[in-house]
């Protein structure tokens, strides 16, 4: 289902300087595209590009955020970059311009990927007034204020025009 697939590409972060835990994570090249397709990872942060095709793949950015080019390399070869700043980084191959991904360096570690039924879960955000921003690469930012009261789960949902009506779908949880 599309819209199923689209609500799996909506990032949702906290906005603001709050801890952040720098984490690895890949990125693959894989039947000529890039899985995940969407992925989300704190500033400072590594993203390996591991090729697991038969056939060379040069991985770049041109992006404001984080610009890079990886040259050529093969099945089994991986090259990774870090990602010292938030923003939104396209990823696309020299050879396959059909193959995109799209990283966004989120600028803490309070961010997720919503699931497949538009849900998602940022555990253990501490108590306090907080701005929860969803992201999706056609739809755009969203955001809205929440408050995290001590042992309460904290709720948010946004409508984001992912449907072909353009009526939306809700993205929420805490």
């Amino acid at each position: 289902d599309v819209l199923e697939v689209e609500r799996a590409r909506v990032v949702i972060y906290l906005e603001g300087q709050l801890p952040s835990r720098p984490a690895s994570t890949a990125m693959i090249q894989e039947g000529r595209r890039f899985l995940p397709e969407t992925i989300v990872v704190a500033a400072g942060s590594t993203v390996t590009f591991p090729n697991h095709d038969p056939i060379f793949h040069n991985v770049f950015s041109l992006s404001r955020a984080k610009s890079f080019d990886l040259g050529n390399y093969v099945r089994n070869q991986s090259r990774a970059v870090t990602f010292p700043q938030p923003g939104i980084v396209q990823v696309h191959c020299h050879l396959h311009p059909n193959m995109t991904g799209t990283i966004l360096v989120a600028p803490n570690s309070f961010a997720t990927l919503a699931d497949r039924s538009g849900q998602f879960r940022i555990p253990q955000v501490p108590p306090g007034k907080y701005t929860v921003v969803a992201w999706h690469r056609a739809a755009g930012f969203f955001r809205k204020e929440i408050e995290i009261i001590a042992g309460q789960d904290g709720n948010v949902a946004f409508l984001i025009p992912l449907a072909p009506d353009k009526t939306g779908t809700d993205v929420a949880r805490r």
